[in-house]
């Protein structure tokens, strides 16, 4: 077995522990293991004493039968985009702050292992949105890497006035939407950006995506789901003569004249969980869903 272990460069001393207990626990099983260069070389530093590796790599120089991504959520996306087309399943260890992705405990990370040892486990498919961009002087890829496992928005630049954002399904008109911006969720997304502006909560193999309003000028815009077959053409109207794309996070200004065009990815992530994994049972655990006081 060979394993491609990504993380955020900044632990805790607790978790740092954890870290080396776990790279110890794989040369002690004999699995080839693989640590992206800026991980090994943090983490090393802060241990003083280099972590055992059989492998350091840099970019997309990697290859493996699991990805380890060792932080928070910000760190599984950045997993993600390095993983890319080679479709690698990935096993998310937390030691951010809610880990809806990264929803391992490092704690827990030689039982995790055992458990791939055994085939204890589970793959679970999730789909990307695609970003290119249209019209004007553009590239194909809208920010060299034009994917996004959460989510695509679409929001003002440098003005505090309303921008407006036109979106078709199809060729068709759905809504031109006045306000701060649009988001368009990928189901894994919806529990992200996507909820903290009055977004739907979705199954995240479910096929759709999610267009929600950022602060709409209008009682009349609520969030639409639509499904992940349809391509979404968006085009921008604003004072200004630019305006800001985000891709799970990563930012990009575009001109006005150059609008979007959304569809589903041709690869798709796989998340590695354990057998018993419940989406609901996570979103009681993560979000309080649906605990009542009665419930005390």
């Amino acid at each position: 077995m060979k394993i491609a272990i990504f993380g955020k460069r900044r632990q805790n001393p607790d978790d740092l522990r954890h870290i080396i207990a776990l790279t110890d626990c794989l040369a002690k099983l004999d699995i080839f293991v693989s640590i992206d260069r800026r991980f090994f070389e943090a983490m090393s530093q802060a241990a003083g004493t280099p972590l055992q590796a059989d492998d350091v790599f840099e970019g997309d120089d990697f290859s493996a039968d699991f990805c380890f991504s060792i932080g928070g959520d910000g760190t599984f996306l950045r997993t993600a985009r390095r993983v890319a087309a080679k479709e690698i399943p990935i096993i998310g260890f937390n030691t951010g702050h809610l880990g809806f992705l990264a929803e391992q405990s490092i704690a827990d990370a030689p039982r995790m292992v055992e458990r791939l040892l055994n085939g204890d486990y589970i793959v679970e498919s999730r789909s990307l949105l695609e970003g290119k961009g249209t019209g004007g002087k553009v590239k194909a890829g809208v920010s060299g890497w034009g994917f996004a496992l959460n989510e695509i928005a679409i929001l003002r630049q440098d003005t505090a006035s309303m921008i407006t954002v036109n979106a078709n399904l199809d060729g068709m008109p759905v809504a031109s939407y006045q306000g701060d911006g649009l988001i368009v969720s990928t189901p894994t997304g919806s529990t992200a950006y996507n909820l903290s502006v009055g977004g739907p909560i979705v199954q995240p193999t479910a096929p759709c995506w999610v267009l929600s309003p950022i602060a709409p000028h209008s009682l009349t815009m609520r969030p639409l789901v639509v499904a992940d077959s349809h391509v979404i053409d968006i085009t921008v109207e604003s004072r200004t003569d630019t305006y800001r794309v985000t891709l799970d996070g990563r930012s990009l200004i575009l001109p006005i004249n150059v609008g979007l065009r959304l569809r589903r990815a041709p690869f798709v992530t796989k998340i590695v969980h354990t057998p018993n994994h419940n989406f609901i049972e996570i979103l009681r655990e993560k979000l309080l869903w649906g605990i009542s006081k009665r419930d005390e």
